[in-house]
């Protein structure tokens, strides 16, 4: 028993993950209500978008993924525009013990849920310190923001494959 227990022990791959930096890459707030000198009873309305990129660097193991966030605040009741943040947060990580065929997925959905505590965070104190009240983002499941990205790639290259012309 002892011997099938160590077989599927060695089996597994041993992932290794360190984050080797993040930062702030790319930031911009702007505060369109107090730009327009109007103020009162706001009803507000969050957007928010997200999209992922990841890159192999120089470096042997090591991978940049960058998550890329807009929020677009609007007014419910008059859809005037409260609010727009723009901001890109990059990681470094190195990686080594995750297969080929499971490197893509797992840049795209375990390295920007070790991000996202800290891009929170930092939204939060934006949108305090721009004169709104801390916006506090709900968790956000990479899992399903992956699998909605592979399937609209999959509908992308069907329809291009229904536009070739026949021979």
């Amino acid at each position: 028993m002892a011997e099938q227990e160590t077989g599927a022990a060695e089996q597994q791959p041993q992932v290794r993950m360190s984050t080797l930096t993040q930062f702030v890459r790319d930031l911009s707030f702007e505060n369109v209500l107090s730009q327009r000198g109007t103020g009162g009873e706001v009803n507000p309305e969050m957007q928010v978008a997200v999209n992922l990129d990841a890159k192999k660097r120089s470096a042997e193991n090591q991978y940049e993924v960058i998550v890329k966030l807009r929020v677009d605040s609007k007014n419910k009741d008059s859809d005037q525009v409260l609010f727009v943040l723009e901001m890109e947060y990059a990681g470094v990580f190195h990686i080594e013990g995750v297969p080929e065929e499971q490197m893509h997925p797992f840049l795209m959905i375990e390295c920007p849920r070790m991000l996202f505590p800290f891009i929170r965070r930092i939204i939060s104190d934006v949108t305090r310190d721009g004169g709104f009240p801390p916006l506090n983002l709900e968790n956000i499941d990479f899992v399903q923001l992956y699998r909605n990205e592979i399937s609209r790639r999959q509908a992308e290259a069907q329809a291009e494959q229904k536009d070739q012309p026949v021979s």
